[in-house]
């Protein structure tokens, strides 16, 4: 029997089954795809000579983990990449902004927007070097962070307080039009807000795309050489040579409840697999809740909340082998591993108010990737591996374009939107469609028949918004990876601090199963310490 049972072998889990294997603890993860991974996964489908990534590609998050870092993955074959540039932002004009790990390129790129544009970015990046320790120590650590976040306030009141605060709240658009006179700095905001569900006008949009510019700027957009799964495979490598066992193929049907506590799991085949002492699920929070768990071991109030839980938008994806580099008019984009489409910030907002309408986006805001660029290794010489993905709605109720997609997302449908991706990426590189040897099509019902936890696509395990987060997350609460049921621990992007490949719920999850095993002395022991530490006396 082992000490914990981990559903899922997402890099949540993998991280949660790492760190209980280090402390000692007999752990199996079982995973229902037929390899771990969840959307941390490559393949060659599109074309046996080109590695795709199946689903996230670039890393910012994770080379800033500090948990990740602590697991030395380099020592278990993973190796990181960059692209000469991080990120671009053409427009249909020629003019391109640019984020770059050099501050002094991203500032002449934000620079040939506005005079005084330069600097006005130089200070955003000062904000974030005097923030980020206190910052990333209280976004890696369990909910609620006391100490970090007493630390951050402390910090945050030297750089400025309150009228810090308030430019962190701000919404995008807002940040941008207060702190820049052109255009390229607040896009390059914008565009990172948009990797998750945070729209130019939406509040607290503004300092999600300061987190991540000011991540760009710093770590760059890392990818693993090799395609996406090398961290998967460093993670599960590294999890094996400390006794943990992953078996793939094995879809949880129930978690198994005896007097309101968990004790283990049942498989879709009906094997019985027990827990000692933890189950920690890597899940959806919906699925763990509403079917693994069912509703007579839940409070009302939970019940209640689980009903108001907002998803992240649903996701469309389009893969494609290319005979050549993307042809791309702004020449800085033909060096970016990321590139944002969209012809301005006010066509940001349209495609973000056609979403809250439910329709298609005619025009969809794509992120584009030159994976080969990032990666030789991706693709034969002169060639390219890329990718796009764009948002659509959960609930499609109408087309915006003159296509006639539907929410089935038929064939037909998802062919269409694939076009309508590509004349996307063909308004800002003339000539990109006939470079297309293979393409593959990932609708929003592809995406989660591939990873279940990506409920119609949805990429961040629930809303970015600032209703669903810190004490709210996944519903209003602690935000803490306990959950009503003793010994079931939440360990996905659900959990505090959401979306991201950079393994915080699972290692919180972690934690709290190991806090809660600990023996009574050693945690007096433990505390006495660490009060001695602080006072130096005797130590």
């Amino acid at each position: 029997m082992p000490d914990a049972v981990v559903i899922g072998a997402g890099p949540n889990g993998l991280v949660a089954a790492n760190l209980l294997a280090d402390a000692g603890w007999s752990v199996q993860v079982l995973e229902e795809q037929p390899e771990p991974g969840g959307a941390v996964r490559h393949d060659r489908g599109v074309h046996p000579d080109f590695v795709n990534d199946l689903f996230s590609s670039f890393y910012p998050l994770a080379a800033a983990s500090p948990i990740l870092s602590a697991l030395r993955l380099e020592d278990h074959g993973l190796r990181w990449s960059h692209a000469p540039h991080v990120l671009a932002h053409p427009l249909s004009d020629g003019r391109c902004a640019v984020l770059d790990r050099r501050i002094d390129t991203t500032a002449a790129a934000a620079e040939a927007f506005a005079p005084g544009d330069g600097a006005a970015w130089r200070r955003l990046f000062e904000l974030w070097q005097t923030l980020r320790p206190d910052l990333l120590n209280a976004l890696f650590t369990p909910f609620p962070p006391v100490k970090a976040s007493a630390r951050l306030l402390w910090t945050l009141r030297a750089a400025g307080g309150l009228r810090v605060a308030r430019s962190l709240a701000l919404p995008v658009r807002r940040m941008g039009e207060e702190e820049f006179r052109g255009e390229g700095g607040p896009l390059l905001l914008a565009g990172n807000a948009l990797h998750a569900d945070l729209a130019p006008e939406s509040a607290g949009s503004g300092g999600f795309g300061w987190l991540m510019s000011m991540l760009g700027q710093t770590y760059g957009f890392p990818v693993p050489v090799g395609g996406s799964g090398a961290l998967t495979e460093a993670l599960t490598r590294r999890l094996h040579s400390r006794g943990g066992e992953v078996r793939c193929g094995e879809r949880v049907r129930r978690i198994t409840i005896r007097g309101s506590r968990a004790v283990g799991v049942r498989t879709g085949a009906g094997e019985a697999v027990p827990a000692r002492r933890a189950v920690l699920a890597d899940v959806a929070v919906p699925v763990l809740y509403r079917d693994l768990v069912g509703p007579e071991y839940l409070p009302a109030q939970l019940l209640e909340d689980l009903r108001r839980f907002q998803w992240d938008f649903a996701t469309f994806k389009v893969d494609w082998a290319l005979d050549g580099p993307v042809p791309w008019q702004a020449e800085q984009a033909r060096r970016a591993g990321t590139v944002h489409l969209a012809d301005g910030m006010d066509e940001l907002t349209r495609f973000a108010a056609q979403i809250a309408m439910h329709q298609v986006p005619d025009r969809p805001f794509a992120l584009f990737g030159q994976m080969t660029l990032a990666d030789p290794s991706r693709s034969p010489a002169g060639t390219e591996s890329a990718w796009a993905y764009t948002h659509v709605p959960r609930d499609i109720r109408a087309d915006a374009g003159e296509d006639g997609i539907t929410r089935d997302w038929t064939p037909a449908d998802q062919e269409r939107m694939a076009d309508r991706v590509e004349r996307q990426v063909e308004r800002f590189a003339p000539g990109f469609r006939s470079l297309v040897r293979a393409r593959r099509v990932l609708a929003p019902p592809t995406l989660q028949a591939l990873d279940a936890n990506l409920a119609d696509g949805a990429i961040n395990g629930g809303t970015a918004a600032l209703h669903q987060q810190l004490v709210f997350r996944p519903v209003p609460g602690t935000g803490r990876p306990e959950t009503p049921v003793a010994g079931l621990y939440l360990a996905s992007a659900g959990a505090h601090p959401g979306g991201g490949v950079h393994g915080a719920p699972g290692a919180n999850a972690a934690r709290a199963a190991l806090r809660a095993h600990r023996p009574p002395g050693l945690v007096a022991t433990q505390r006495l310490l660490a009060r001695r530490d602080r006072t130096g006396r005797e130590r």
